[in-house]
């Protein structure tokens, strides 16, 4: 089997975390605000190593109220897989952009073209948390082809020789899931964060980084006492439901980028 080659966002991951960095993932909603393009330079200004832009689906499974509100929002303004691409292709964020979505919208639009939409996007990686290892194989092997990186997650719940798998599958980084549940603010990061991150860094060199319930720039720092970093989605887009556009979305994610660097 021909080896395939570390694609940009692990790269990059890689690189910075090298460089003795912690790993700062936040993620967007595309579509959410006629300004959301504005959002995504902002958080790249503030110090993001990658960012995650959600293309809205009306029937997630994994976010919790946050973030179907803002999908609801931003499908109700009209937004579909295909103009959240557009759009993206005058980013130019100056960071890796992955997207995260359900794997409905990669079967309709069919696994090679769903790869080669996100290629001609500028779009590095998806992220399809409804697609489980077992049959995650034909979406892989064509993201693969087009070098897209195929982000895996690993639920706190994934006995110890499932890990190995999914780690070796992994492209871009390894998604460990915080706790059981949807996507959410909590006011305290979950013990399950860090006993996920230690077991996936123990079978693993690919990135490691936090996702689910990690809410604030502490919780943040918690997580990467084990993690190479941090995906930051509910606490960010509740700031953009509340009207704080992309000044907020920089604020807030300039200050977690300064707790991480302080350690």
């Amino acid at each position: 089997m021909t080896a395939v080659p570390v694609g940009k966002l692990e790269a990059v991951l890689r690189e910075r975390r090298s460089a003795g960095r912690k790993l700062l993932v936040p993620y967007v909603t595309g579509g959410l605000v006629p300004e959301w393009p504005d959002v995504v330079r902002a958080v790249a200004d503030a110090g993001a190593d990658a960012i995650e832009i959600g293309v809205p689906f009306s029937d997630p499974v994994m976010d919790g109220p946050v973030i179907q509100a803002a999908s609801e929002r931003a499908l109700r303004r009209g937004t579909t897989p295909a103009s959240v691409l557009d759009t993206l292709r005058d980013v130019d964020a100056g960071v890796p952009l992955a997207v995260m979505t359900y794997y409905n919208i990669c079967f309709r639009m069919g696994h090679e073209r769903f790869a080669s939409s996100l290629v001609d996007a500028g779009v590095a990686a998806a992220i399809l948390p409804d697609l489980p290892l077992e049959e995650v194989g034909p979406w892989a092997a064509a993201a693969d082809e087009a070098g897209v990186e195929t982000v895996m997650l690993a639920a706190p719940t994934a006995p110890d020789e499932r890990l190995p798998r999914i780690c070796e599958r992994a492209r871009g980084f390894v998604y460990a899931v915080g706790l059981l549940g949807v996507t959410g603010e909590r006011n305290a990061l979950a013990s399950s964060a860090l006993v996920i991150a230690r077991r996936l860094k123990a079978v693993t060199d690919t990135p490691v980084l936090v996702g689910v319930g990690v809410s604030d720039a502490s919780q943040a720092v918690e997580a990467c006492q084990e993690a190479d970093g941090v995906v930051i989605g509910s606490a960010l887009v509740r700031r953009l439901l509340d009207g704080e556009g992309a000044s907020g979305a920089h604020g807030f994610m300039a200050g977690i980028r300064r707790a991480l660097d302080a350690g």
